[in-house]
């Protein structure tokens, strides 16, 4: 549990924040989850009147608090298009941190976040092991996608098609690295991210490849941990607090210009959750890392200076890109990604519909409310067949697995892949 100390700092906080909210409404045309229930309370200004008596309510009803609290998908809709500039998503992972804080985690939650994401080395060889049998239980369902669907129905899987686990984490083929710079005169930390390093190697693998292409250093610091994102959009900030530490120990050990992520959760959560929720003890030190945190694709356009590559590809593609909520709508990154996709040979872009509507995946939001979810998927996922696209190509693992879930429920046969593998793969061996 926090320190009292800590949960009287966020309700501070929280009061001055929420005065700023006029009421307006903007947020219902942009929010995915009122989109699909229409429901004043799913939407951002439903919630924040209901924190507004925050200390009321939490005493009178804090489980029906906590719950519409995390009917929110944390996208960041509501804040790009706020005309007050309200910063709903840092105010809901306040508000989430004082009624976890008051009422504790949910057992299983508990057991996730505590008993194995606040210790990296058990949490690898935990999903280690998973990889290692969950041919068992899944089968492949759509071979274009990527996707497996369970041998036998559960609550909890349902009718997913997901993503597995990959057979060996980049972390057991790279455990570290530390390459000066080259002909380009930078150097880089990578940040690896959960979903990469454990479902995703290939995104990891292709962004060193293009990286020694350009003559780019690179600092790959061993045993890296969760960027905390699960445990803090949980209100757990003992847990968040303990992988931050983990995590500025192991960059601040090296020497490097600039920390790129491929994942745009993950990128995100440095940049702005970092400094903005860590303890005292920590908020220098993860604010300087955060001034140097960039994505992969804005550090390859912005800072690396990638050129259209030269040649022909093997098989041409055509494209269309979906812009994860934290790269857009958190960063301002969006035009990035679409000149990595351009500077590969061979791969033609042709625009979604809304490419910066939600996918609906959310995180836990999916595990708890996968009927919204699956609603706001579907969406996305028509937009992307009506392009007549062979290949979507998205910033964020997490949206590669709510969308790889979508198109091969749908029966579509479109390749889901990361900008920065389009571009690895146009270099060849």
């Amino acid at each position: 549990m926090a320190s009292m100390e800590a949960l009287a700092r966020l309700m501070r906080e929280l009061e001055d924040q929420l005065v700023v909210c006029m009421r307006c409404g903007m947020c219902q045309s942009v929010c995915p989850v009122f989109d699909q229930t229409g429901r004043e309370a799913d939407v951002a200004r439903g919630k924040l009147a209901l924190l507004s008596g925050l200390m009321e309510s939490m005493f009178d009803d804090p489980e029906g608090v906590y719950q519409r609290l995390n009917k929110c998908l944390l996208c960041g809709s509501c804040s790009a298009n706020c005309p007050s500039g309200v910063s709903v998503q840092e105010i809901f992972i306040k508000a989430r941190a004082i009624l976890t804080g008051y009422m504790g985690l949910p057992p299983a939650k508990r057991l996730i976040l505590k008993g194995m994401l606040a210790h990296p080395a058990l949490f690898d060889r935990l999903t280690e092991w998973g990889a290692r049998f969950q041919k068992i239980f899944t089968r492949p369902v759509n071979d274009i996608v990527g996707t497996s669907c369970a041998r036998v129905m559960s609550p909890l899987i349902q009718d997913r098609h997901f993503r597995t686990l990959a057979p060996v984490p980049f972390h057991r083929e790279v455990p570290s690295m530390d390459r000066p710079a080259g002909r380009s005169g930078l150097k880089v930390a990578i940040f690896t991210g959960c979903l990469i390093d454990k479902m995703f190697p290939a995104i990891a693998h292709s962004t060193i490849k293009v990286l020694d292409h350009l003559g780019v250093g690179i600092y790959l610091p061993d045993n890296q941990g969760c960027c905390g994102i699960p445990a803090l959009s949980s209100g757990d900030l003992p847990t968040f607090q303990k992988l931050l530490s983990h995590n500025l120990k192991r960059f601040e050990a090296g020497e490097f210009d600039v920390l790129v992520t491929a994942c745009a959760t993950c990128t995100s959560t440095i940049h702005e959750m970092w400094p903005t929720m860590a303890d005292d003890g920590h908020r220098e030190a993860a604010a300087r890392l955060a001034r140097r945190t960039m994505d992969i694709n804005q550090f390859l356009i912005d800072e690396a200076g990638l050129q259209p590559l030269t040649g022909s590809a093997a098989t041409p593609r055509t494209v269309t890109y979906h812009d994860p909520c934290h790269l857009k709508k958190s960063l301002d990154v969006s035009s990035q990604p679409r000149a990595v996709i351009h500077a590969a040979p061979g791969c033609t872009l042709t625009e979604m519909a809304e490419p910066d509507w939600c996918c609906g995946m959310g995180g836990s939001f999916n595990l708890q409310y996968y009927d919204i979810s699956r609603g706001i998927g579907q969406k996305k996922a028509l937009q992307i067949q009506e392009t007549g696209a062979d290949t979507l190509a998205t910033g964020c693992p997490a949206c590669m697995i709510q969308i790889s879930d979508m198109l091969s429920q749908a029966g579509a046969k479109v390749a889901v892949r990361h900008p920065i593998e389009l571009l690895a793969e146009a270099l060849g061996e």
